[in-house]
């Protein structure tokens, strides 16, 4: 069992910058990736970056390339999200997600935070 915790949400201008804390907790082992996922009112739930705690691998979703930034801390237990040049569309609420030890579905998840963009 892990148990992740968000922090970090909060209302900014376009252009503007934000940072996502989420701290996994109560595990046993390290999961095997940590990751953000977004949902805005009336849309799907997306990924929008992942990072591998054994290596340290990124992967972004395509909308936010270049202008987020996935990472762990030393103990690879908190995974940060910098979103940078944030824009409307970015306004969504942001779940931290976990995986197993040894990989495979994204299986815990947190309570999520709420990002506003206003312009």
């Amino acid at each position: 069992q892990v148990r992740l915790a968000e922090s970090g949400g909060g209302s900014v201008e376009t252009g503007g910058s934000l940072t996502l804390s989420c701290t996994a907790s109560e595990y046993t082992s390290l999961p095997g990736s940590m990751g953000w996922f977004r949902q805005a009112p009336g849309k799907q739930r997306e990924g929008v970056a992942n990072i591998y705690t054994r290596n340290g691998a990124e992967h972004y979703n395509s909308a936010v390339k270049g202008r987020f930034i996935i990472s762990l801390n030393d103990a690879r237990n908190v995974v940060y999200l910098k979103m940078n040049n944030l824009k409307i569309d970015d306004a969504a609420i942001y779940y931290c997600a976990a995986t197993p030890p040894g990989g495979g579905a994204w299986t815990y998840w947190g309570q999520g935070t709420q990002v506003f963009v206003s312009s």
